[in-house]
């Protein structure tokens, strides 16, 4: 069975759509409509119901989906060891934003001075997220807050994080969370502390900007959670009502067991200071 028409296949349940599909693979609709066809035709059986909203998986089409997302897994994790298999020739890296703004600079030039030959690729999102890209293969390692706890997931290295909740130090703070994104669990955790202690309702902004929201919090619009190295780097520390949290958010570097990067031992003993 062709793991690229599965890969099709597989884009075209993921977007309900031939052509989002399509997009996302950046074919052309013609192309992708094509190779649903050469699939169909080598198994013998309709595996999509065309509809005016899209497409809607048959029975036929139920069933192959959890073989297609395995094997299409499988030949992906070949494909990176066989391309590593003498060295580490690329490392797809994620972080969180604030291992990005802290860390992630020290640990590029690191890796440029120890491993000059290696490519490195990088994707910045939430902890959450980039355990799911972790668990897919589509990362080698990940930057993220707090152990995940996984049955499938190694924890390489440990960086100590200083959470702290800052406020104006002039005003009365608005009830307002202010936070990088959605799904940052430097919100989440914020936002169960604060309505377990104050049994009130916050409002929720979301600036994608550390130094816009540190401002914001300075001139009283809200609250915030970071670690304490970015408040510092902005020039805040003096400026804001400084709390000290007992999180448990310190940044892990994570990789798969099943996967682990060809430079694990080096990436176990790295100190970023």
């Amino acid at each position: 069975m062709d793991s690229n028409l599965l890969k099709v296949f597989l884009a075209v349940v993921d977007t309900k759509s031939i052509s989002l599909g399509a997009k996302q693979l950046n074919f052309t609709q013609s192309n992708v409509t094509l190779r649903i066809k050469q699939l169909e035709k080598s198994l013998g059986y309709e595996l999509f119901h065309r509809t005016n909203r899209g497409v809607v998986l048959t029975l036929e089409g139920e069933k192959l989906f959890p073989f297609a997302v395995d094997i299409v897994k499988k030949v992906e994790e070949a494909r990176l060891k066989m391309q590593n298999i003498n060295y580490q020739e690329r490392l797809k890296i994620g972080s969180t934003q604030s291992n990005a703004s802290i860390r992630l600079t020290k640990f590029i030039e690191k890796i440029n001075n120890d491993f000059e030959n290696m490519k490195l690729e990088f994707k910045v999102d939430s902890s959450t997220n980039l355990i799911d890209e972790l668990l897919d293969y589509k990362l080698d390692i990940a930057f993220v807050n707090g152990n995940p706890n996984h049955k499938d997931i190694e924890v390489l290295n440990i960086f100590k994080e200083d959470f702290v909740l800052v406020q104006s130090k002039d005003k009365v703070p608005e009830k307002t969370i202010l936070a990088y994104k959605n799904g940052y669990l430097n919100r989440i955790f914020l936002e169960q502390y604060l309505s377990k202690e104050e049994k009130r309702i916050y409002k929720r902004i979301n600036l994608e900007n550390y130094e816009l929201i540190l401002a914001c919090v300075n001139a009283g619009y809200g609250v915030a959670l970071f670690a304490r190295e970015i408040v510092e780097k902005y020039g805040y520390l003096d400026k804001l009502k400084i709390t000290e949290m007992d999180f448990d958010l310190d940044t892990y570097l994570i990789c798969r067991k099943d996967y682990s990067p060809m430079i694990e031992n080096y990436l176990k003993d790295l100190k970023l200071i």
